[in-house]
């Protein structure tokens, strides 16, 4: 077995197939090492309580990289290890940018999704899937107004998401937002949405921290992922795997290139690495 203590794995189009659900592949495969004393540690662009249950239920999950790497939540102790958040009037500052825009957006904030009531009227129009809108539908409260609501708490917000029905625009804004907002981290996680984080909240920022909470060096890491918001994890992990459905750039930014996550690719790279000579 390689000499790997912790393994990160983004959720949607990693771990979890295209009907959000974990194979009985993968989840053996996570159980497996979980038994030989590996930190197993979804890393997702989800808050917390936005996970699967099934996710949240697995009883060898003792942190979770939460909403692209703002948060680093200890399970057992249901709070923050660290964490990284856009300052409320920046936050305004992009969607005042944003009103512009033929788009709806939400953001995260003290974990949990808020979005403007017109724009959650508007969420089918704009939903990637009928996956995405289920998510926006029991995942986001509903406010009056969203930029009214931030400047009346007056804190930091986690992650803002952004939604396209064009993607001419949306390319067009994966350009733009960084130009105007240098001091924040322009990603993406589906195929139809945009999302912006505060500069220090990655996902491989993420994982450095939660490495050294742990006393686990980084060239005992393992991680997956197939989207853009997983570049900087694949990248700082001692193993960083793409998916088979990733594209390209994420590909490139990966050790190795796992089977599609329709396939139980996971499992299969985890076998190929930690188990080589295992039936």
């Amino acid at each position: 077995m390689r000499d790997i203590r912790l393994i990160a794995l983004d959720l949607d189009g990693t771990l979890l197939d295209s009907d959000k659900q974990l194979s009985e592949e993968n989840a053996a495969a996570l159980a497996r090492a979980a038994d030989a004393g590996i930190e197993i540690v979804p890393a997702t662009g989800r808050f917390y309580r936005g996970m699967p249950q099934r996710i949240r239920d697995l009883p060898y999950v003792h942190y979770v990289i939460s909403i692209n790497g703002a948060e680093v939540f200890d399970v057992a102790r249901q709070n923050a290890v660290c964490g990284s958040g856009i300052p409320w009037a920046r936050a305004v500052a992009v969607m005042e940018m944003l009103d512009e825009l033929p788009v709806i957006y939400d953001c995260y904030q003290d974990g949990w999704g808020w979005m403007t009531q017109k724009f959650y009227d508007r969420a089918e129009q704009y939903a990637a899937n009928i996956h995405s809108l289920e998510m926006i539908r029991t995942l986001r409260t509903p406010v009056p107004e969203l930029k009214a609501c931030l400047r009346e708490r007056a804190h930091d917000v986690q992650k803002i998401q952004i939604f396209f029905r064009d993607m001419d625009l949306r390319a067009e804004a994966l350009q733009t937002l960084p130009q105007a907002f240098p001091d924040l981290v322009v990603t993406t996680s589906i195929v139809n949405n945009i999302e912006i984080n505060s500069r220090e909240a990655t996902k491989g920022n993420a994982l450095k921290k939660l490495a050294a909470h742990l006393g686990i060096p980084l060239a005992g890491t393992m991680a997956f992922g197939d989207d853009r918001n997983d570049i900087t994890m694949l990248q700082a992990a001692g193993i960083g795997v793409a998916m088979g459905n990733a594209g390209d750039e994420v590909k490139r930014a990966a050790d190795f290139v796992a089977d599609d996550c329709n396939h139980s690719g996971v499992a299969h790279a985890m076998k190929q690495f930690l188990w080589e000579n295992a039936p």
